[in-house]
């Protein structure tokens, strides 16, 4: 009878675990198909992606993605400039924001955190019109500095809440430590804190480089000219142009989505490492 207890204990985690896997299995088929059949479509011709869409291409030519990316290298680079330029910004700031937020002595302090969090309350679409009006005064429509200003404006309060999260957690005694030995508040920022915050600052980069990679709205309102426009509104501009050639549209988004597939996979120990602490603390 024991024993009979002991298999159907056992019997049971064996099956969730199996489940949990089916499960898993079938979450990443749902999530790598699209993007396999996206990328099998830019070797295939156009008539072939609607005669035998689900099937392997006929031949393995790689003109689509060259000519994709003569229609998208343009784009492309002014996706890397504003993506650098506002990730850079962003982390740096919200990294100082959240630091002085949580390590030092600042009169009415909840309410500046309140009024720096609040600003995620904020809808981008809500303030469309009056930012175009205020970036056409300053001569900085249709230009990279609006969309480099606009990314950072807006992601700055959910990047510092991150980094709040994260910082409120560690010790005070290392700063104690650190300014009996003689350390500044800036040393201490450089030298203990931000180097503690490093999966946290890594968490944050991906999730601005993923936002600012593909954000459409703002790309396509505050530019006009190719020479600013970013790669997903060139993407929209590469369908219109090539017609029903929707071969190089897929190797078109292919060549998008590759960037931002190898830095997950490059950085994705710290992501989750990050997110997990952080959400936790």
């Amino acid at each position: 009878m024991s024993g009979a207890t002991h298999s159907a204990r056992g019997f049971w985690p064996v099956m969730g675990q199996a489940f949990l896997w089916a499960f898993l299995l079938a979450v990443g088929v749902v999530v790598l198909y699209p993007l396999l059949w996206m990328g099998l479509g830019g070797f295939k011709s156009n008539s072939q992606i609607f005669d035998q869409p689900f099937a392997l291409p006929q031949d393995w030519s790689l003109e689509n993605y060259f000519s994709a990316w003569r229609g998208v290298q343009g784009y492309m680079v002014s996706s890397l400039l504003v993506t650098l330029v506002s990730t850079v910004a962003t982390v740096l700031i919200s990294a100082r924001a959240a630091y002085g937020l949580t390590r030092t002595a600042m009169p009415a302090k909840p309410l500046i955190t309140a009024f720096v969090l609040g600003g995620m309350m904020l809808s981008p679409t809500v303030a469309l019109v009056p930012l175009v009006r205020m970036l056409q005064s300053l001569g900085l429509y249709d230009t990279h500095w609006a969309l480099i200003i606009l990314y950072t404006a807006f992601r700055v309060p959910f990047t510092t809440f991150l980094i709040r999260a994260y910082m409120l957690d560690l010790p005070r005694d290392l700063d104690e430590a650190a300014m009996m030995d003689g350390a500044s508040p800036g040393q201490i920022y450089r030298r203990i804190i931000l180097p503690l915050c490093r999966p946290i600052v890594v968490s944050c980069v991906v999730l601005h480089i993923l936002f600012a990679w593909n954000e459409y709205l703002f790309a396509m309102i505050f530019t006009n000219s190719p020479g600013v426009q970013t790669l997903p509104v060139g993407l929209t501009s590469l369908m219109s142009k090539q017609g029903t050639d929707f071969a190089q549209v897929f190797a078109a988004m292919t060549l998008s989505a590759l960037p931002i597939v190898i830095i997950f996979f490059l950085t994705q120990r710290y992501f989750i490492r990050g997110l997990t602490e952080g959400m936790a603390k």
